[in-house]
């Protein structure tokens, strides 16, 4: 995970206040176009080219588009805090529509955003995730019976599977409804493919469809009362739901939803495969917490977000004209900001490619200095509602791979490559295991 440091020395843009009149050169970036140095650098593509221009920003091209990429402090509060930008065609369509797909509260802006936000919000942000944290510990601890029975796994595809469990349950529709094995295997997919091209991404995005029908077909009959869910389940709580326009979700739209409320559950389980990589490159921490620090559980997982690499960019197109920073931005500019750069900035966190719980950011603080899942204010803005949900389950997993598991892991090859979107170790971490009594659930 190398990465340069942030350059000391930039160009005047980006650091001119907010909607400054001063005038400013933005930087181009050599070259006509620059899709295939963005496919073969991935996470340092943006970090590259300012390090080497001395600036936050730049201008090139991507897929023959113009487009300004960003970092740092000031252009996160920019992208987030002014209610300038909108998500609509500012990411590849099969990508969008991989990931959150159309009608979903990704693609709204304004009050309608809003408004959609505030169901996600009561679901994610409104109620202490407890109910979903037990739900993830009690499926962890039946599979790891199996693990123990085969003495060897593979921690990435099994903490999915964990989580895929522990999210439909939660979710509150019939278990027998739906093929678990199917399901994690279709909701990893689209993470797994969001950043590809080419035929796994056409079969990922049919998936997607089946899966949406799949869905659609069961929120009618919940609907019609063919089956049941408790009046405070989550898909409940979605099919009911009033938009701003005054009605119900229709179907299909729930059904996105739905999917959009699942997905992003069960990607937490690549965070918890950074933590268990985290753990075992800082053994200090993993002795510190098996023996109690408690205290230390949440500080080390934000660290292993802030760190490890999630997505590396948002994209986002001008609402309408404005100036900041001696730029002027036209209706319609596309944007790219660098998350992942902007969370390892030196001049925010010293020494930052390395993990200290210490300095304790928090997504409490809600501010343009800390995002692994966006910035700014999660119940507001396009930040994603469910960081409390993503913190505590880590912080679950954990307290679970330092106190209830004895395992070993074996040398074998944890490299990330930095061009493949979203990354991890091709491997996923293989996890040996020794037999011992599992404590009860209760």
């Amino acid at each position: 995970m190398a990465a340069k440091h942030v350059a000391e020395q930039r160009s005047p843009f980006i650091v001119a206040p907010l909607m400054s009149e001063k005038h400013s050169q933005v930087p181009q970036a050599s070259g006509f176009d620059s899709t295939l140095s963005f496919l073969r650098e991935g996470y340092d593509f943006i970090s590259n080219r300012c390090d080497d221009l001395g600036t936050d920003g730049f201008e090139t091209r991507v897929m023959l588009r113009s487009v300004l990429c960003l970092r740092g402090e000031s252009a996160v509060s920019l992208f987030y805090g002014q209610d300038l930008f909108t998500r609509k065609g500012a990411m590849p369509p099969s990508t969008l529509r991989l990931l959150q797909d159309k009608g979903s509260v990704q693609s709204l802006d304004g009050e309608a955003h809003r408004h959609r936000k505030r169901m996600f919000s009561q679901l994610l942000v409104g109620t202490p995730p407890d109910r979903m944290v037990s739900l993830f510990e009690r499926h962890w601890r039946k599979a790891e019976e199996i693990w123990i029975a085969n003495g060897e796994t593979e921690l990435f595809s099994a903490s999915n599977l964990v989580l895929t469990h522990a999210a439909w349950e939660w979710g509150g529709l019939p278990a027998d409804t739906m093929d678990i094995d199917d399901l994690c295997d279709q909701l990893v997919g689209m993470v797994e493919n969001a950043g590809r091209i080419g035929p796994r991404m056409w079969r990922e995005l049919a998936r997607r469809a089946a899966l949406e029908r799949r869905l659609e077909r069961l929120i009618v009959q919940l609907r019609k009362g063919e089956i049941k869910a408790a009046d405070d389940a989550p898909v409940s709580f979605i099919t009911r739901w009033i938009d701003s326009d005054g009605n119900e979700l229709s179907a299909k739209v729930a059904a996105v939803e739905l999917i959009n409320l699942l997905r992003p559950i069960v990607a937490i389980g690549r965070w918890i495969l950074f933590s268990a990589m985290a753990l075992h490159r800082y053994p200090q921490w993993q002795i510190r917490i098996a023996a109690g620090a408690d205290e230390w559980i949440e500080p080390f997982v934000e660290e292993v977000r802030r760190t490890y690499p999630f997505f590396p960019v948002i994209g986002g197109r001008a609402l309408r004209p404005f100036s900041w920073g001696g730029k002027r931005f036209d209706s319609g500019q596309w944007v790219m900001l660098d998350l992942f750069s902007t969370n390892r900035d030196a001049r925010i966190y010293p020494d930052p490619l390395a993990i200290h719980p210490e300095r304790a950011p928090s997504w409490r603080d809600q501010d343009f200095r800390f995002m692994p899942q966006g910035a700014g204010d999660l119940r507001k803005d396009h930040r994603c509602p469910g960081e409390w949900l993503t913190v505590s389950i880590m912080s679950s997993a954990i307290r679970l791979l330092t106190r209830d598991m004895r395992y070993q892991v074996d040398d074998q090859n944890l490299d990330m490559p930095m061009n493949r979107l979203p990354t991890r170790p091709k491997g996923g971490l293989r996890i040996r295991l020794a037999d011992h009594t599992i404590q009860s659930a209760d």
